[in-house]
């Protein structure tokens, strides 16, 4: 029987940034907070825990995507495109929506303010 995952924890230099970030776009709601060093989302099956970077870091700039070998996956319901324009208008880097070969989903990546990959995923219609 595998290990159920229950908390992804990403260390940021703003923690309060990103959650509002989080909380706006994505809808995760705050399960705990400790001001600006601590807070817990509820991202679903999971916790997004945001975790303020320890004192030797925290002059240091943002790892961000170069940095990180993360990537965080939400599924899109409803119409990935208007999520995507929307996230754009709110000016939220975000890449082409794309299809693979084999892969029956579409999918479109971002970043969050810290440069943090995500990446929205939404199934084929023949899937859903």
């Amino acid at each position: 029987m595998p290990l159920p995952m229950t908390r992804v924890i990403l260390y940021t230099h703003d923690v309060t940034r990103l959650k509002v970030f989080y909380h706006t776009h994505f809808g995760l709601p705050t399960v705990e907070a400790i001001e600006g060093e601590w807070v817990v989302l509820d991202a679903g099956g999971v916790e997004l825990a945001l975790h303020r970077v320890g004192e030797p870091y925290r002059h240091a700039a943002a790892g961000g995507a170069a940095g990180s070998n993360a990537k965080f996956v939400f599924r899109v319901d409803d119409d990935i495109e208007a999520r995507r324009a929307a996230l754009m208008q709110a000016g939220v880097p975000m890449g082409a929506v794309r299809r693979y070969d084999g892969f029956h989903y579409r999918l479109c990546d971002g970043t969050d303010p810290e440069g943090n990959v995500f990446q929205l995923m939404q199934a084929d219609d023949a899937r859903a």
